[in-house]
């Protein structure tokens, strides 16, 4: 079963992880509303005109270039994806190319763009890409490592053996979630570098930042007491406004 990859609405949770954003905060900053009803009046039913169909790229998707690649004028062929039910590579394993000039050389993953099945390996699968050329300059010639398929194109290298091998998600005695080479029977621990977001390299190093974060000396602080008053009240008795108008009397049926 396959299934459009601009279809799935959830970003990918690695995507999440590695920009330390909250989830609302990462769709809202990559999705595309060009009208919508106004929002607080009954008269106008709930409706919109918006993008539904996004491509993922190499691109972060909160970022402008990711915004560029999905303008509305261009128009794209569609792309098919493979279900993938659990994930099973991430920053910083060691996997070995299975297709393309770099076959059977292995390299460290140094980026997984989820949304798409992919992962860049550093130093391989790599093409040639002119930028800056006119006709009075020649452009600079930049090397970039393409994507690759974790469907069909890389596998997990084992490190009893060496080499690439299927893995499967198991359980230890502990009751941890760990991947298990099927060669070996050896376990793959997850890397360190799979917990590096843009703020932090792991979470034990980071620093509370005082725009961001919400810090703990805060949280303790009560900052409101309910009452039985209207926001008017409120300011009244801010102002030491006494009124001693008797309201008049009201009916509901």
């Amino acid at each position: 079963m396959r299934v459009y990859s601009f279809l799935c609405k959830k970003v990918g949770d690695l995507t999440i992880k590695y920009s330390n954003f909250p989830e609302s905060y990462v769709k809202r900053s990559y999705e595309q509303v060009y009208w919508k009803n106004p929002e607080g009046y009954p008269q106008y039913p709930k409706a919109e005109i918006a993008r539904r169909k996004y491509r993922f790229t190499t691109n972060r998707p909160w970022t402008f270039q990711f915004r560029m690649q999905n303008d509305r004028n261009i128009r794209r062929k569609k792309v098919f994806l493979e279900p993938v039910g659990e994930w099973s590579f991430f920053k910083g394993d060691r996997v070995e190319l299975m297709v393309g000039p770099d076959k059977g050389k292995q390299g460290i993953v140094s980026q997984v763009i989820q949304e798409r099945n992919w992962v860049i390996v550093e130093g391989l699968n790599t093409h040639l890409r002119v930028v800056g050329k006119d006709k009075k300059f020649p452009g600079v010639t930049i090397k970039s490592e393409a994507p690759l398929l974790v469907t069909t194109d890389v596998k997990l290298v084992d490190p009893e053996t060496l080499k690439p091998t299927e893995v499967e998600w198991r359980y230890t005695e502990d009751g941890d979630k760990v991947r298990v080479s099927l060669a070996s029977s050896r376990i793959i621990p997850v890397p360190k570098a799979a917990e590096e977001t843009i703020d932090y390299k792991s979470k034990s190093a980071y620093v509370e930042n005082k725009e961001k974060d919400t810090l703990d000396d805060t949280i303790s602080k009560i900052t409101f007491k309910p009452k039985l008053q209207t926001f008017e009240m409120d300011v009244m008795e801010a102002m030491g406004i006494k009124d001693e108008r008797v309201p008049a009397k009201s009916y509901w049926y």
